[in-house]
């Protein structure tokens, strides 16, 4: 748990490949099948981390004055659902991979879910003496099996408005690297309020935005020191990259003001497990396999937010909630000058 805490970004994203104990059994069963049950797996752990960095772009629909800088802390929770859990494995769609029961297809976990009983498959593997090799499986599970139904992000965000109306944002995690982790994450948006072009916008009662941010994470989770797989310089290497279109409408109060948005992400992430391999049944056969293979996901869908937000002086506090297909809760506290 504590490794699921430090480096949560990339167990997210990389959870199938850092499940070391699996890896070899799955590389034995060909990539073309590893690489068919990784893409299944990962999919809603990619989804939920890319909704989960795109939350908190904005606390307002009004635009500050002219020369304000504003610096804010962003917090973020992403609830996951149920049918995120799981996917159907199908195992016409393997080549060398079989339900241990016979059975065609299985609801099984997600990096987000729990296999609860274990499943079990038989993988089908060559024998450069024995040909033909059977050996028996437990599937990977995924963070459901430690209680987690959370994904949580977080950030530092300042904006600076160099003309009425307009405000250029930016926010980023600092490069964090630990042991065997390395997680970045920036973006840089750009949040227009239409109504300060209006010749009456000072009396109008509303104010209405547009917004448009682009997020990109990366990290790595280095597991060569691992005991469970044989070879040099192994690693998962993940990128995620995401674009934000955003339409706010909100009061225009002095104290208190309330916003709601509707809005569309769209982007990808992509998993590469690289390094040298060995894979080997334990006695004679040894195969050895570098950069065995290359995970991308696409991502897309509507988003809707409603929050209010407290100024108190050059202090304020924000809260919202997201619909989407990861809902979430966020709070932000900002710091205008």
């Amino acid at each position: 748990m504590k490794k699921l805490i430090i480096t949560c970004f990339i167990f997210l994203a990389s959870l199938p490949i850092v499940a070391q104990e699996n890896v070899n059994d799955l590389l034995a069963a060909g990539i073309a099948d590893a690489q068919r049950f990784t893409k299944d797996y990962i999919a809603p752990a990619s989804e939920g981390l890319a909704y989960g960095i795109n939350n908190g772009w904005f606390n307002n629909a009004k635009a500050p004055n002219k020369f304000s800088f504003e610096l804010s802390i962003i917090g973020n929770v992403g609830f996951i659902k149920d049918e995120k859990k799981s996917f159907q494995m199908n195992a016409a769609d393997y080549e060398n991979i079989r339900f241990e029961d016979g059975s065609a297809s299985k609801m099984v976990a997600t990096a987000l879910g729990d296999n609860d009983p274990d499943v079990r498959v038989i993988i089908t593997y060559d024998d450069p003496i024995f040909g033909s090799q059977e050996t028996t499986l437990i599937l990977p599970t995924g963070i459901g099996s430690e209680g987690v139904d959370l994904i949580p992000t977080g950030f530092l965000q300042a904006s600076f408005s160099p003309f009425k109306g307009t405000q250029i944002k930016g926010r980023f995690i600092p490069k964090v690297e630990t042991e065997d982790t390395k997680l970045g994450l920036y973006g840089i948006g750009l949040q227009q309020e239409f109504t300060s072009w209006l010749p009456a916008d000072k009396v109008l009662p509303i104010a209405v935005s547009g917004l448009v941010a682009y997020t990109h994470l990366d990290g790595s989770y280095d597991f060569t020191d691992s005991e469970f797989v044989d070879g040099e310089n192994q690693r998962v290497e993940t990128d995620v990259n995401t674009v934000l279109l955003q339409l706010i409408v909100g009061t225009k109060l002095k104290i208190i003001n309330f916003y709601g948005a509707v809005g569309y992400i769209t982007g990808n992430s992509t998993t590469d497990l690289l390094g040298t391999y060995r894979v080997t049944d334990g006695f004679l056969f040894s195969e050895e396999i570098n950069d065995p293979f290359s995970v991308e996901n696409d991502i897309s869908g509507m988003r809707g937010t409603v929050g209010a937000n407290l100024q108190l002086g050059f202090f304020s506090l924000n809260a919202d909630y997201t619909i989407a297909e990861f809902d979430s809760a966020t709070v932000g506290i900002n710091f205008s000058f």
